[in-house]
């Protein structure tokens, strides 16, 4: 039993807490807001318009004497920028691993969260969309834009209205997707994204639609990936937990989702496919050449 602690109850935290109440091999025993939020002191199954749980929401203020309290095993922050580096560092102190779905760092700030990995040893799980299927946009779009090179590329994203950062996390990083299927360089920081457009939308109460488009001189590929819930995101939050558990080291989620392998075995695959396809066309061409022989010296006599 995983016993896990949720800072941030904004509209997709409270959404991770309801499936974290759900589940069997998972506990949520602390729940956590911002310091000096109204729900500070509530119960949290009233936040969550629910019957009554046995968390009553905490203060961030109090995190580092909560988590000694609670003892969990693993955090999940949905906070902002500026709370999650302070939470993480009290998470370190306590050797908690955590999931952050927080978006807006600049890159100072993710740089701060990779070092606090080494300074405490601990796993930090960055992961500006928690979803699955816009993971897998990130890894097609990488790959399409390896392939058109000439192609342009522009990013459309939409979400609700009071979104606060604009482009989005997951704007910007498959942004860095492109530049970096496109760079002759390893190195994370060198990848220019600035010749790439990014159009934000923020209306009413858009979940969260990203869209890639590739145009060339005469044809256009479209990538896009659209959450109808935010139940999308508390399920990768899941993965996400189960997967930076007892870990040290810096993440994302392509790793948790494996998918390095996944295309490695996509192209372990395909080369069987095309091995064996050669390997039919020699036996039937060789069937045929003997054939012929054999009419040949059928017809000599």
């Amino acid at each position: 039993m995983l016993n896990v602690c949720l800072i941030g109850l904004g509209r997709t935290g409270k959404e991770i807490a309801k499936i974290l109440l759900q589940q069997e091999d998972m506990r949520l025993v602390m729940a956590v807001c911002s310091e000096f939020s109204a729900k500070e002191g509530k119960n949290l199954g009233e936040i969550l318009n629910i019957q009554e749980t046995e968390i009553v929401v905490e203060s961030c203020s109090n995190l580092e004497q909560n988590i000694l309290k609670y003892k969990p095993d693993v955090a999940i922050d949905f906070s902002n920028p500026e709370a999650t580096l302070r939470n993480a560092e009290a998470l370190g102190k306590q050797k908690v691993p955590v999931v952050v779905g927080t978006t807006g760092f600049n890159d100072l700030q993710s740089r701060k969260l990779v070092s606090l990995t080494r300074q405490y040893k601990i796993g930090i799980l960055h992961a500006p969309n928690i979803t699955t299927g816009v993971n897998v946009l990130m890894v097609l779009t990488n790959l399409a834009a390896s392939i058109l090179e000439n192609y342009d590329c522009t990013i459309t994203e939409s979400h609700f209205k009071n979104k606060k950062d604009a482009p989005s996390g997951t704007a910007i990083k498959i942004a860095k997707e492109i530049a970096k299927a496109r760079s002759n360089t390893t190195a994370v920081h060198d990848h220019d994204t600035s010749d790439i457009p990014i159009h934000a939308i923020r209306a009413g109460g858009i979940i969260g639609h990203h869209k890639v488009i590739l145009a060339g001189e005469f044809d256009k590929i479209e990538i896009s990936h659209e959450s109808f819930a935010r139940t999308a995101f508390a399920m990768g939050a899941l993965k996400a937990v189960k997967f930076i558990n007892n870990k040290v080291g810096f993440y994302e989620m392509d790793d948790v989702l494996d998918l390095k392998n996944v295309i490695m075995r996509y192209l372990e695959r395909e080369s069987m496919i095309r091995k064996q396809r050669y390997l039919n066309f020699d036996s039937n061409f060789l069937g045929l050449s003997t054939q012929n022989e054999d009419k040949y010296v059928e017809s000599a006599y």
